[in-house]
């Protein structure tokens, strides 16, 4: 499995190797050791979400309060969707600012996402479907969201796509407006629950 960091820290992309037959193609798409190792520590499984979105959907941004937040392993398992992550990690060096990632059905890839950080897609075909590994349980009361279309955050969606929202996504306060409220996580507390993920699981310093 080869494995890319983003610009973003706490952020990686796992593309598998796909061995492929005349009976079809055969792939890990999730590896835990190779996660682990990457991460620091293991991603705790506390729920499996699938998603199936028509063409245009916009979903997020969205993020959970920290602790404990929530890291999710996301793929895409039909279609195809642009995954963006957003930094919105008071603090953080790369503050306000995203890396988008395209998840498919050919590549396969799997994008994992630390706590604290904000994530949104786009699906770009007809049907998109994705499945995604989450640390911990929805939690409505501490889930937020963020504007996708905050100009602020520039996001690049498709010009050509016109974007199908939730009522609640599209009531979303912008970035700005999420600092001011104090609902933004920050980059030190950020930190310091990672290391208490490491340490944990006997990788600290």
């Amino acid at each position: 499995m080869e494995v890319q960091e983003l610009s973003i820290a706490g952020a990686w992309v796992f593309t598998p190797r796909q061995h492929t037959d005349d009976r079809g193609t055969f792939l890990e798409w999730f590896r835990s050791e190779t996660v682990t190792d990457v991460i620091g520590h293991p991603l705790g499984l506390a729920q499996a979400n699938h998603s199936v979105s028509r063409r245009g959907t916009l979903r997020g941004v969205h993020y959970a309060d920290i602790p404990p937040s929530q890291a999710k392993y996301v793929t895409c398992v039909q279609g195809q969707v642009l995954d963006c992550v957003v930094d919105i990690r008071l603090g953080s060096p790369s503050y306000g600012t995203h890396q988008a990632v395209l998840l498919d059905d050919t590549d396969r890839r799997g994008l994992y996402l630390a706590e604290g950080l904000g994530h949104a897609f786009m699906a770009l075909t007809e049907t998109a479907a994705i499945s995604y590994l989450c640390s911990t349980s929805y939690n409505p009361s501490r889930e937020h969201g963020i504007d996708p279309l905050d100009p602020d955050l520039a996001l690049p969606w498709p010009r050509d796509v016109t974007p199908l929202l939730s009522e609640k996504d599209a009531q979303a306060p912008s970035l700005k407006e999420a600092e001011a409220s104090g609902l933004l996580p920050s980059y030190a507390d950020c930190l310091a629950f990672y290391e208490t993920l490491r340490i944990q699981a006997g990788r600290g310093q």
